[in-house]
């Protein structure tokens, strides 16, 4: 039996969706909660993960249909990069930019403030200790976001710092019992750390890479191929979801919503600052600027980080294997497809020079160009 067949066949039970425990699930959460999956008649069980290596296992093992996921994360599946090859595809984009750099108060205690200062301190404790950040995926734009902010310092990262890889929930355990030295992650860890007293936010992704594309919908290709219309309600309902999520004014219901602890199990009151229309440069965009739209420009600069890193370790991949990867994996058509069956005024996307209520508006193509995001 083909693989679409069993794509076919296996939608008599419902979509089972992934999603890791951060701001930027929310269009999924609310999507469920408002029923929206049912309007566009799907059937969706969300299931909590807690690693992106197990989200991403389960992915492409079958056992989940869709996932939040990494931007970065539906190339490295088609590389074959950390896992099994695996086809797989994305036909939206979830929200853009939305994370922070953490310091512990120790350090900040300490003097350290930026990456130059954390570079002084760094020289002052040389071969005394070993100063370590984390990131909850090792081929990540928190990653490459950290990256970014240590180089302004002039510190080499892996040299001079060591950098690795934790899930999400164990950043502020271990960060407060001082395992950890700071780290760049998505809300609400950042908040989480700033409200307990643990740590410092110094730098966000608005100001290193604005606007840079953070979250997908991950599919398999089979499923994309074999379910078309199925995958198509299925962005329909998240396309209204993220509209929903864009508003200053229901900020308050999402809060409550993902303070519960089978989504992202944090205080209600330290999960405003991710979500848009709080005072913070930290904010998730979720729909305006066109922030769904899969496009060409987004997948290039995806495929740029992600060659960059490679580059810079053992694995290597010529320019002649990009172009196919890059060409076949952010499906415009689909996404374009997908809006079309939502209703007029039920998404309300912006041009890309307009300012909505939260006041973050979109930079000029010179200001992208020089903060390496698209």
């Amino acid at each position: 039996m083909s693989r679409n067949r069993l794509e076919i066949l296996k939608r008599r039970e419902p979509l089972q969706v992934g999603f890791m425990p951060f701001y930027d699930c929310a269009p999924l959460v609310y999507a469920l909660e408002a029923s929206l999956f049912a309007k566009y008649d799907l059937e969706v069980e969300l299931r909590r993960e807690n690693s992106w290596s197990s989200l991403r296992d389960r992915l492409v093992e079958g056992e989940l249909d869709a996932a939040h996921a990494p931007a970065t994360l539906p190339f490295l599946a088609n590389l074959g990069l950390e896992s099994d090859p695996s086809e797989c595809v994305s036909g939206m984009i979830l929200s853009l930019q939305g994370n922070g750099i953490t310091l512990s108060r120790q350090l900040w205690d300490e003097g350290v403030r930026d990456a130059a200062t954390l570079r002084e301190a760094i020289y002052r404790n040389w071969g005394k200790r070993t100063y370590t950040f984390a990131v909850t995926f090792p081929f990540s734009s928190q990653r490459f976001l950290l990256h970014r902010w240590l180089k302004l310092g002039g510190i080499i990262p892996q040299n001079e710092v060591r950098i690795v890889a934790l899930p999400p929930f164990q950043m502020f355990p271990t960060l407060k019992l001082g395992y950890v030295d700071g780290y760049c992650v998505a809300e609400p860890w950042v908040s989480l750390a700033a409200q307990a007293g643990v740590g410092v936010c110094v730098a966000t992704s608005a100001e290193l890479a604005p606007f840079h594309p953070e979250k997908v919908l991950m599919v398999r290709q089979s499923f994309a191929s074999g379910s078309p219309e199925e995958h198509e309600r299925l962005l329909a309902a998240l396309i209204e979801a993220c509209a929903f999520c864009d508003e200053p004014q229901n900020r308050a219901g999402l809060n409550e919503l993902l303070a519960e602890p089978r989504y992202v199990n944090a205080p209600a009151d330290c999960l405003g600052d991710g979500l848009p229309g709080q005072p913070t440069l930290n904010s998730t965009i979720f729909h305006r600027h066109d922030a769904n739209e899969p496009t060409d420009e987004r997948a290039t600069w995806l495929m740029k980080l992600l060659y960059d890193f490679l580059d810079q370790g053992s694995v290597k991949r010529g320019p002649a294997t990009r172009a196919p990867v890059l060409k076949n994996i952010f499906q415009r058509d689909v996404y374009n497809r997908a809006r079309l069956l939502v209703p007029a005024g039920d998404h309300t996307g912006t041009e890309a020079g307009e300012t909505r209520a939260s006041g973050v508006s979109a930079p000029s193509s010179e200001a992208r160009a020089g903060a390496g995001a698209p």
